[in-house]
């Protein structure tokens, strides 16, 4: 049983009292005096504790066997990967090597499905088909691609030439106009209403087209006339190459077409080939390949068996337990680790830690089978902490960063400081009452210091420095109020009321009704002696 106490420690400093002794007669000894001055005043919870390595882990086999190897002994240090021992993996190396040949067997099986020739043949004459269905699209594309180019040239040659066929027919007009007679200039304006004016912009091949062709007369310019016959000439041409031209993108576009949707056509066959001669067999396939996954799961445990028989140290540490000799038939698992809150140091099992009411894991512990069940205990002794119950009322002051001193009855003479870690957010009933663990990591080790040992720590958990203090033998409460006695005009005592803050074990904070240097009075001690005594 883990011995409990809540303690209440004060730190004065500077509180000077002043007793006045009287020395042997009849005058009665005048009451000793303090005053009020500036100190520290704090208090702690205390509870013992036991002290539990940073981390500690319960090592053992996955499954029962017999132990052929140990390669340690308690008190080793160990690195991280190290073998600690082995058990004789014979029986479950022949359970490997049955679930292997079951595997090969499967695998050949599947093999024999999936390699048929019908199938591959279908999925080759298949990736043909679709190659040529995209071979057939890109060759569609390129050859429409190419026709409409030639649209477009088409198109700007035709824009081209009708500018040109404007320009000489305005030459044309020019020319007729300076030499011919009024009548002739009226003749004139009529040829001019039906030429450049009225096909000015276009660039289709409609009936603005035909009337920019019509013959017209340059009033005798040779030259310009000769150069409007050219312009006509030009513009029928590049005329008719656009109407070839647009008709031959018509006619390949839709030749193409039809190749493309006929090598569609063939990818479909091929595939609905693929299809038909594949639905028999790929649910066989699939049933096969389950079959497969399934002894290969077989033979993946059945590897770990077989590793698992040698057993590696999961992280540096010192062994601190091991419950098994070479020879014996050790059972498996190693036992689970109840692990501290905030940390992986577990919760000690042993010494002053150990009660009835804990798990299984740790009742299983004993004088002559340190680690329980476990078949090794693995610890790291570097750095310890404290793992401690407190009881709710304490455990409720109890916080995170708080400042600790450790003691402990092994040592007398060592103290350490120590820093409140983590508080367990749930409780455990221990002797009937709830509980709840703290993790205390000490700020330095000491090499005396074991996994186990008792520890009785003291949390600061309210602290106050350079405030006001009265000791607390000289307050009197009386109906909810405070008070202290001070010397009256005639050395009486005057009860005087203040306004109390934290109150310590030796001391009380003054907030209000004192001052700074006041003298009060102290509780006269009483000594009583034999007859003739002094």
């Amino acid at each position: 049983m883990i011995a409990r106490a809540t303690r209440v420690t004060v730190i004065t400093l500077g509180v000077s009292v002043l007793v006045l002794l009287s020395g042997c007669g009849g005058t009665a000894p005048a009451p000793p005096t303090a005053r009020v001055e500036r100190g520290s005043v704090s208090t702690q919870v205390s509870a013992s504790g036991a002290l539990a390595a940073v981390t500690s882990q319960n090592l053992g086999f996955s499954k029962a066997a017999q132990l052929l190897e140990l390669d340690v002994k308690v008190g080793d240090i160990v690195r991280p990967g190290q073998v600690l021992a082995r058990q004789d993996p014979f029986s479950f190396q022949q359970i490997l090597n049955q679930y292997t040949a079951q595997l090969n067997n499967q695998r050949a099986i599947l093999d024999r499905i999936v390699n048929g020739t019908i199938v591959h043949g279908d999925s080759r004459t298949l990736d043909q088909a679709k190659k040529i269905f995209d071979a057939t699209k890109e060759n569609r594309d390129a050859i429409v691609d190419r026709d409409k180019n030639a649209v477009d040239q088409a198109e700007r040659t035709l824009d081209f030439q009708r500018r040109q066929l404007q320009q000489a027919r305005q030459a044309c007009q020019d020319a007729a106009n300076s030499t011919m007679t009024t009548a002739t200039s009226g003749l004139s304006s009529a040829l001019t209403g039906t030429g450049s004016t009225t096909s000015s912009g276009s660039s289709s091949t409609g009936s603005d087209d035909s009337d920019d062709t019509a013959p017209s007369t340059c009033g005798g310019d040779t030259t310009s006339q000769t150069n409007l016959n050219t312009a006509i000439s030009n513009f029928i041409t590049a005329r008719n190459t656009l109407e070839t031209a647009e008709h031959t993108l018509e006619v390949d576009r839709k030749t193409q077409d039809v190749s493309v949707e006929n090598s569609r056509q063939s990818v479909v066959t091929a595939q609905n080939a693929f299809d038909s001669d594949r639905s028999d067999r790929g649910p066989n396939i699939d049933a096969q390949a389950a079959q497969v996954a399934n002894a290969a799961a077989f033979v993946a445990n059945a590897a770990r068996d077989v590793n698992n028989t040698t057993l590696y140290a999961p992280l540096g540490g010192t062994v601190s337990a091991i419950n098994g000799a070479v020879g014996e038939w050790l059972n498996a698992g190693g036992g689970t680790t109840a692990l501290a809150p905030g940390t992986d140091a577990g919760i000690p099992g042993v010494g002053a830690a150990a009660t009835s009411d804990q798990s299984s894991a740790s009742s299983a512990l004993s004088a002559t089978r340190p680690g329980g069940s476990a078949f090794i205990v693995l610890n790291n002794i570097d750095t310890y902490q404290v793992v401690v119950p407190f009881e709710e009322s304490d455990a409720a002051r109890v916080a995170p960063n708080q400042k600790v001193k450790v003691t402990f009855d092994a040592i007398p003479d060592l103290e350490r400081d120590g820093t409140v870690l983590s508080v367990a957010p749930g409780g455990v009933n221990i002797s009937g009452v709830t509980n709840y663990y703290a993790t205390i990591l000490l700020t330095n080790t000491d090499p005396r210091l074991r996994s186990g040992l008792t520890a009785e720590t003291g949390v600061l958990v309210n602290s106050l420095d350079n405030v006001l203090v009265v000791p607390n033998s000289a307050i009197i409460r009386q109906g909810g109020r405070t008070f202290v006695n001070t010397p009256g005009p005639d050395g009486k005592p005057v009860q005087t009321q203040f306004q109390p803050g934290l109150v310590g074990d030796d001391n009380t904070q003054v907030l209000s009704g004192l001052r700074e240097g006041q003298e009060i009075q102290l509780p006269q001690a009483t000594v009583s002696g034999a007859p003739g005594g002094r």
